[in-house]
């Protein structure tokens, strides 16, 4: 399976631990990647939501800039000065997306 790809959020929010609890679920390799792809995905836009939500327009175009050079020192130096708190926001965005993703995959293992 193809490493995800490293975004600026990664070491501080990561669903790897939560993908793992697809194991338990008797699923192709096909759709545990698809399932992972969409984890991925989803943990992406909450981030991203979350940061947009908090920055000025004007902000939020030097953001997505930076974001798009894939230039993650630059992104946090920006995030810091223009948002108190981010790396808090952020990883309560993406604790949120985490829990939802766990909740589905208990309710999946209870499906007979």
């Amino acid at each position: 399976m193809k490493k995800p790809t490293k975004h600026f959020y990664t070491t501080i929010v990561n669903v790897d631990e939560v993908i793992a609890g697809l194991d338990v679920l008797d699923l192709s390799n096909a759709e545990k990647k698809e399932l992972t792809d969409l984890a991925h995905l989803n943990l992406h836009t909450a981030i991203i939501d979350a940061v947009l939500s908090e920055l000025t327009d004007a902000d939020k175009k030097i953001f997505l800039e930076l974001l798009v050079r894939d230039e993650h020192e630059k992104i946090w130096k920006h995030l810091n000065e223009k948002v108190e708190n981010i790396e808090d926001k952020i990883t309560t965005a993406g604790e949120q997306v985490k829990k939802e993703l766990r909740q589905d995959i208990k309710k999946t293992k209870k499906t007979p």
